[in-house]
């Protein structure tokens, strides 16, 4: 499919709106050093299993340092009471601003409250803290289009949209299944909200059958985001529902790791071949492994991120904080915790197919092209 509108139009948008301009995980902009290299910032991320996670304390480490803070960063490891700890730790230390991308959501209400209880202000980063007053910035991309925009990749994909927006000539109908992210994770259900308001009137019409009948959010979830998890799950699926020849059309996946899982499940019933090809299968995060994939003709898409954006404004966020003044942010009505509205940055995702990974993630600098080798 010819999609050389839409990679203009995603390059266009990352260019005008300086999301990936920047070369260097490091640049900063127009932010002066605010530090005196002794105030310490704590920077809690889930996991280094997940590639993107990496980067994401990377970047936030550098930037910060480069503006002369001292920087106290975590990998929790998907475990809760080690994020607990550290965040414990951190506070302990003396901290004077945490930024948490949180393992759940809900489970460090009392580790939020002893912060500030010392007049410690917090950043949710890319996760949304729920359950608590005490969470005063938020900095993730717009989920909700993230979500929209993996269900229109799985409609590019299937030839029922074109990337311009307007029909495709397929009718149908495509059998396809629907995965979902941790439920512990706020993020999730956006993905997944996006995606199904956007998959919705194809449903209805019967263009699109979820031959396993499971369309429900918790059904669907994956807990932790684990590839294993979703691997058996398409497993399952293929076993109890495909078993008499049906063939899968589509997967809806809302993340590169699990699409990762549900290609090898696919792979080990023959799905690849000549005269099997895969299903499209959408992804989320433009991790290295999945872009070869998309390169190699196995993911359909994924949602590309860039995480040096989000670094840079939630360093941004935390720089002006620190100085006692207020961040700039651009939604203050969407991302309710339970407990309040908090203002939030959110930053533009992009799809990126094969015709455009080159422009997407090459020539913005986000990866060279031997990474994509």
């Amino acid at each position: 499919m010819k999609i050389a509108k839409l990679a203009a139009a995603a390059v266009g948008l990352l260019l005008a709106t300086g999301l990936a301009a920047c070369g260097s995980s490091t640049k900063t902009g127009d932010q002066q050093p605010g530090g005196d290299g002794k105030t310490l910032v704590g920077v809690t991320m889930p996991t280094r299993s997940s590639e993107r996670w990496i980067h994401d304390g990377d970047n936030l480490k550098s930037q910060l340092e480069a503006l002369g803070y001292a920087v106290d960063l975590q990998y929790a490891e998907n475990d809760i009471p080690t994020q607990v700890n550290q965040l414990e730790n951190q506070i302990t230390k003396g901290a004077k601003l945490l930024i948490i991308a949180s393992i759940d959501g809900t489970a460090i209400t009392t580790q939020l409250q002893q912060a500030a209880d010392k007049k410690i202000p917090v950043i949710a980063y890319d996760r949304l803290i729920r359950n608590s007053p005490n969470v005063d910035y938020y900095a993730t991309f717009d989920n909700y289009k993230v979500g929209v925009q993996q269900a229109t990749s799985l409609l590019v994909g299937l030839g029922l949209k074109k990337a311009d927006g307007s029909d495709g000539t397929a009718k149908g109908p495509f059998n396809v299944e629907l995965f979902a992210g941790s439920p512990d994770d706020n993020n999730a259900t956006f993905f997944f909200n996006g995606a199904m308001d956007t998959l919705k009137p194809f449903i209805d019409k019967g263009t699109l059958v979820v031959k396993s009948g499971q369309t429900d959010f918790k059904t669907v979830a994956i807990l932790r985001w684990d590839p294993a998890t979703a691997q058996k799950r398409m497993e399952d699926l293929l076993t109890k529902t495909y078993a008499k020849g049906d063939k899968v059309h589509g997967v809806l996946s809302p993340y590169d790791g699990l699409s990762i899982g549900i290609l090898s499940a696919l792979k080990s019933t023959g799905y690849g071949t000549a005269g099997q090809p895969y299903p499209i299968v959408t992804g989320q995060d433009a991790e290295v492994a999945s872009v070869k994939s998309i390169i190699a003709g196995e993911q359909y898409a994924t949602i590309y991120k860039d995480t040096r954006e989000l670094a840079k404004v939630t360093v941004k966020m935390a720089d002006a904080v620190l100085k006692g003044g207020k961040p700039e942010v651009n939604n203050t009505k969407d991302y309710d915790n339970g407990t309040k509205v908090v203002p939030s940055y959110l930053l533009e995702p992009v799809i990126v197919y094969k015709d455009n990974y080159e422009a997407a993630l090459i020539t913005t600098g986000y990866y060279t092209a031997d990474q994509l080798k």
